[in-house]
Parts: C-alpha cells; sequence; structure tokens
C-alpha cells in the first residue's frame, strides 16, 4: 500500500514538473517572440536615424559649412567622430567597432547579460557614424541592439543563463532577419556565428524570433529585395573552375580585411591621445580619402549596385576594393561603430567585378559577365572573413533574390572559407576576442567551451608521471615504453624539466646505436607544457595548434616543476566527459 501510495507520489510530482515545463517552454516561446518583434522595430528605427543622420550631415551640414566650399566634405566624418567617440567612450564602452564579438563574449563569459543602455547607444553611435560617413555597415549595429534586447527581457523575467543567452541568439537573428529581409539568414547568423551550434532547442526559438521580426519589417520598410540585379546564369560547366580561382581570391582579400582591421586598431591605441579623440582623427581621415572618392561613404549598397549592372570604370573598381578596405578598418580601428558585412559586400563586389571582366574578355563564349562573378564574389568574401559559409550563402541569396548562380556561390564560398581557416587562428569576429585573451575554436558552440573552459587541467590530468633522466641510455627508454606503454616521457635533470623523448624521437635513431646513445642526444629540448590551472579548452587549443600527442603539466608558480602529464586520451575523456555534462 506505501509503495503504491508512493508511485502516486511521484506520478503526481511528474505531471506538475511536466506542466510547469511546458508553461516554461510556452513563456520562453512568447519572449522569443517579443525580441523579435522588439529587434524588429529596432532595426526599423535604425534604418531611420541612418537616414536622418545623412541628411542632417551632408544636405545640412553643407549649408552651414558652405565657407569651406566643397572641402566642407573632409570635415564631416570627423565631427562625426567626436559625437560618436564622446557616446561610446562616456556612456557604453562596448559598443565601440562592430559589435558582433561583444554579443559573442556575453553569452560566452556573462551568461548572455548584456546593459539595456547598449541598444539606444549602439543605435545613435552606429547611425551617427554611418549618416556622417563612416565607411561602415548595418549589421554588426543592429546585431548588438537585437541582442540587447532579448538580454533586458531575459533579465527582467529573471530567466536561467541558458534561456538569457537563447534570447540574446534570438535579438541577433531578429536583427539581421529585419535590417536584410532575410529570415532564413538570421536564424543561419545567429546559429553558424554567434552560437556556433544547430541545436533544435535554440533552433525553434531563433526561427520564431526571425519570422516576428521580419514581419515587422515588412509591414513598415517594404517586402523588397536589397539589390536589383540584371538576370545570371551558371552558363557552362568548366566555368566552375574560375568561380574556384576566385573563391582562392576572396580568402586572401578576406586575411587582408582581417589583418589589417586590428593592425589599424593597434595602431591607434599607439597613440598617446584620448579616445574621446581617435575617432575624430579616423573621421577627418576618412574625409580626406571620400573628397576623391566618395563611394566609401556609409554602408555603399549603391555601389554594389553599380559593379553588379558593370557601370562602374575598371580603375574605379580597383581603387575601390582597396580604398573601402582601408576605409573601413580606419573607421573601425579609431573607435567608430559600425559592422563588416556591408563592406565585406562591397569589397567583394569590387573584386568580382575586376576578377569577371579579365575572365570573361579572355573566355567571352563560356563565361558569365563580369556582373555574375561581383555578385558571387560578395557572398565568398564575408565567408572568408567570417567562416560562416552557410550564412554568406543564404543572406546573399535572400538579398539578391537569384537561385541561378547558387552553384559557383556555393563552390566559391566554401573554397574561401577552408582556405582563411586554415591560414587564421580565427575569424573577423573572434580574433577580435582572442586579442583579449578569450579563444574560440571554430566549429564549437559557445555552450560547449563555456564547459571546457570551467575543467581545470589539475583535476583531469595524469599525477602519476614517469620521468627519466638526460643520461639514461635509449635502450632503457625502449625498455620503458614496453614496462609502461606510455609513448613519452618527460626528462628532468636536478629537478626541473629540461626536455622530452617520445617513441617518435626513439624511431629516428637505429636501433644499433641505442646502447651507446643516450637521452639528451635524442630528446627535444623545447616542450609544450601548460600551467595546473589552466582550462581543458585551452589544453584542446594548444594541442590542436601545435599538433603535439601531450602536454607536461606544470606548477603555475614554477614553469619548470613537473607535477603531471596530459595525453590524447586524458583529453578525450575528459571532453567526453564535458559533453555530457553539457548536453
Amino acid at each position: 500500500m506505501k509503495s503504491q501510495k508512493k508511485l502516486l507520489n511521484h506520478l503526481h510530482f511528474f505531471k506538475i514538473s511536466r506542466n510547469y515545463l511546458k508553461r516554461f517552454e510556452v513563456s520562453l516561446l512568447i519572449l522569443a517572440a517579443l525580441t523579435g518583434i522588439g529587434g524588429g522595430f529596432g532595426a526599423v528605427i535604425f534604418r531611420l536615424l541612418i537616414t536622418g543622420f545623412t541628411t542632417l550631415s551632408f544636405q545640412h551640414g553643407s549649408k552651414i559649412l558652405n565657407f569651406l566650399g566643397n572641402y566642407y566634405i573632409i570635415f564631416i566624418p570627423a565631427i562625426g567622430g567626436m559625437v560618436v567617440g564622446f557616446l561610446v567612450n562616456r556612456f557604453a564602452r562596448e559598443t565601440k567597432g562592430h559589435g558582433v564579438p561583444e554579443v559573442m563574449e556575453s553569452i560566452m563569459l556573462k551568461g548572455g547579460k548584456i546593459r539595456p543602455r547598449v541598444a539606444i547607444i549602439k543605435s545613435l553611435a552606429s547611425s551617427i557614424c554611418i549618416g556622417s560617413g563612416g565607411s561602415v555597415g548595418r549589421e554588426g549595429p543592429i546585431v548588438q541592439i537585437g541582442s540587447a534586447i532579448g538580454s533586458t527581457l531575459g533579465q527582467i523575467f529573471k530567466l536561467g543563463e541558458e534561456q538569457v543567452r537563447n534570447l540574446v541568439a534570438c535579438g541577433a537573428a531578429a536583427g539581421i532577419a529585419a535590417t536584410f529581409n532575410a529570415p532564413i539568414g538570421g536564424v543561419l547568423f545567429a546559429s553558424e556565428v554567434i552560437l556556433g551550434e544547430f541545436a533544435t532547442t535554440t533552433f525553434i526559438t531563433i526561427v520564431i524570433s526571425s519570422v516576428s521580426a521580419t514581419i515587422i519589417s515588412r509591414i513598415f520598410l517594404g517586402n523588397k529585395v536589397s539589390f536589383l540585379i540584371p538576370a545570371y546564369s551558371f552558363v557552362n560547366p568548366i566555368e566552375i573552375l574560375f568561380y574556384v580561382i576566385l573563391g582562392v581570391l576572396a580568402a586572401f582579400i578576406g586575411l587582408l580585411f582581417t589583418k589589417l582591421l586590428y593592425k589599424v586598431e593597434d595602431g591607434f591605441n599607439l597613440l598617446k591621445i584620448s579616445d574621446y579623440l581617435k575617432p575624430v582623427i579616423g573621421g577627418l581621415t576618412i574625409g580626406i580619402i571620400g573628397f576623391f572618392f566618395p563611394q566609401i561613404f556609409g554602408v555603399g549598397y549603391e555601389t554594389i549596385e553599380l559593379a553588379l549592372a558593370e557601370k562602374l570604370a575598371l580603375g574605379t573598381v580597383i581603387s575601390l576594393m582597396f580604398l573601402k578596405l582601408l576605409a573601413t578598418s580606419i573607421t573601425l580601428g579609431s573607435g567608430g561603430s559600425g559592422g563588416i558585412f556591408a563592406p565585406s559586400l562591397v569589397i567583394g563586389s569590387m573584386l568580382g567585378n575586376f576578377f569577371g571582366t579579365f575572365i570573361h574578355s579572355a573566355f567571352p563564349e563560356i563565361t558569365a559577365s563580369p556582373g555574375a562573378y561581383a555578385l558571387v564574389s560578395m557572398a565568398a568574401l564575408f565567408s572568408a572573413a567570417a567562416h560562416a559559409p552557410i550564412t554568406a550563402i543564404i543572406i546573399l541569396f535572400e538579398m539578391t533574390g537569384d537561385y541561378k548562380i547558387i552553384l559557383p556561390l556555393m563552390a566559391t564560398c566554401v573554397i574561401a572559407t577552408l582556405i582563411t581557416r586554415r591560414m587564421s587562428e580565427g575569424n573577423i569576429y573572434t580574433l577580435k576576442l582572442i586579442r583579449r585573451g578569450i579563444h574560440i575554436l571554430d566549429g564549437m558552440s559557445l555552450k560547449v567551451r563555456k564547459t571546457l573552459t570551467a575543467f581545470k587541467i589539475k583535476d583531469i590530468m595524469t599525477k602519476d608521471v614517469v620521468s627519466v633522466t638526460p643520461n639514461l641510455s635509449l635502450e632503457r627508454i625502449y625498455s620503458l615504453i614496453l614496462k609502461t606503454d606510455h609513448h613519452g616521457f618527460p626528462v628532468i635533470e636536478n629537478g626541473k624539466l629540461v626536455g622530452l623523448i617520445t617513441v617518435h624521437d626513439l624511431v629516428k635513431v637505429p636501433k644499433e646505436k641505442w646502447g651507446k646513445m643516450k637521452v639528451k642526444d635524442a630528446m627535444v629540448k623545447h616542450v609544450e607544457t601548460i600551467s595546473t590551472e589552466n582550462s581543458l579548452y585551452d589544453a584542446i587549443r594548444l594541442t590542436t595548434k601545435k599538433g603535439v600527442g601531450r602536454l607536461i603539466v606544470v606548477s603555475k608558480d614554477d614553469p619548470n616543476k613537473v607535477v603531471g602529464i596530459i595525453t590524447k586520451t586524458d583529453l578525450v575523456k575528459a571532453y567526453n566527459t564535458a559533453l555530457l555534462v553539457t548536453y
């Protein structure tokens, strides 16, 4: 009887828990929809602010500064930089730059918490920056604005960290979907770039948010594609080879863009002046460039349409490709506020137009017009910079409504991404975090990264270390390998680490010399070490980067004192445990 009553109590508790979870899930879905609506209105207001500040800067500004003649245009971005510098440095320093890395950092390290004021300050700072001629785009700001809205809702309703992170991703998707009329692209951006994973639990809420934002956007901004383009087609199967070459070129220009952006930022950081004034210097430089090439001002969609329609001279195309790259780097590096998506499209369209002109003139019978290459290159360059081929392909398709060129689009984006992933430690977003000491591996979700960071080396290392001395013979090392089944041993002399001897080092020496040679003759003197206070994430990143099979664990107080060892087997076991904890 007691067991029956106990069973009924369990069933009653289960029923209450299930009903609670259902209500909780419904609440999260409602909040996702509200985040989408907020992100949609945020995008609409942001677009209106950009239009208003552009009119104020270049139409009314020309009247106020008419005593300067045509040279007034040089000073407009500097004035805008002065206002942006004040807003960013006085009220919310996290609104400096392109915004996406800050959203990723909040998800990874801050439980998704973003200050509510970020939405307001980012809207003002970025719209003023773009409106006064800053060479940046809309996507970074609207991602941060939408994410701030989602985070604020999560904090108001006192949700847990995972739910707040979910709403932050919902806000990012809402921003992209609304500002580019690209609901699928918004979902993919939030999943591929922001979260780094495609999980059912987050995917559903992100879709709801993206759809809600798109509806709001279409009500106020209309349902139209971003670019009106001529009809293009994939002319000949052989042409795919040219698109592969274009993918390679896009990869190297994407790498150049990423490296230059942070080199310029480093240069401004070295200036011994107030952060309030750096955007003024950057704006003045942009004004000088824009005086000769006004196409570099602002988002640049009009320039893209000219490239797609093949209405730009070849010399202008080549100049704008590098000048837009430089101008965007200066705008962001000096402390301006805006995104890198639109500049990537501009730079990519110039690269594609130039390459397409050359290829089409050489092989007119089997190639499409230069505009087709410009279209494909736009997505390829963003994909190369952001390591996000799926997002690039789908967003460009939604922005143009052109499906005919999907095959070369896919091939070019994948080639560009593969090369840049191989040659760069991170993408244009994650490198900003890496420079702060926050390391992110491509293809690993932020949820998993957070868990891996929580596992400390001292808790997962092998503490019983079999070490050897430098004067031990190689024959003895062979015996130790057979006896212990270990494939590597730290070499210690007078209590200090002096090297590492492994199976690979042993087999490099002819077997007949093992009795005569000592460990010190064959060991590797440069040893990859890791501290006890480092994390499992650090160990995985280090072994991946260096291509080593083991790490010697040293004391945090003495880098020469060996206290343990981490092998690939240890890493695999710990990683599997971390996955169980995560999911």
